[in-house]
């Protein structure tokens, strides 16, 4: 069972990717490029209104509960990728010797810390959708997620080391 548990979440963490970049395809609009990662970054209140009044803009209130549910989904999402960057670093460091296991070990834990990161995100960016928008909800949620995509890029780089690492060593006679 426990072997099923990094394919779980890889298939888990893909499957996810595509039901969010299409839920939160109509988010992207001139005003809104990058779509809900505008709304993540939107680090005042002034950004977070005028990003959400560009999606009652758009196409009537209908943005903003696509804006909803996009971040709904995220809730799972996030189960599947701090999973799998959790269980992938912590394979690598396995393989690994001496610092660069104590390292894989650290940004395993940091994995899971940028899930839980993503939580508190999730839950400003809904409390501004439901129109509490706020200096401190918005600077939070910046913050929050800020430290989230930073540990959650470290960890996808010491994954990306790890298999190459363990290819040049399959490569070698």
């Amino acid at each position: 069972m426990k072997k099923y548990l990094l394919p779980f979440f890889f298939i888990g963490t893909i499957v996810m990717m595509v039901v969010m970049a299409k839920t939160g395809a109509p988010l992207k609009t001139p005003a809104t490029p990058l779509g809900i990662l505008d709304l993540e970054f939107a680090y005042t209140d002034i950004k977070t209104t005028t990003i959400i009044n560009a999606w009652y803009e758009e196409s009537h209130p209908h943005k903003i509960f696509v804006a909803i549910y996009n971040t709904f989904w995220d809730f799972l999402f996030l189960f599947f990728y701090a999973g799998f960057l959790f269980l992938a670093c912590k394979k690598i460091a396995l393989n690994v010797k001496g610092t660069a296991s104590k390292i894989g070990n650290l940004i395993a834990r940091g994995a899971i810390v940028a899930g839980i990161l993503d939580v508190f995100e999730n839950i400003g960016m809904l409390l501004s959708l439901h129109g509490h928008i706020h200096q401190v909800i918005s600077f939070l949620t910046v913050f929050f997620s800020v430290i989230k995509w930073g540990l959650a890029i470290i960890a996808v780089l010491y994954v990306l080391t790890g298999l190459l690492q363990w290819a040049f060593q399959k490569i070698k006679f």
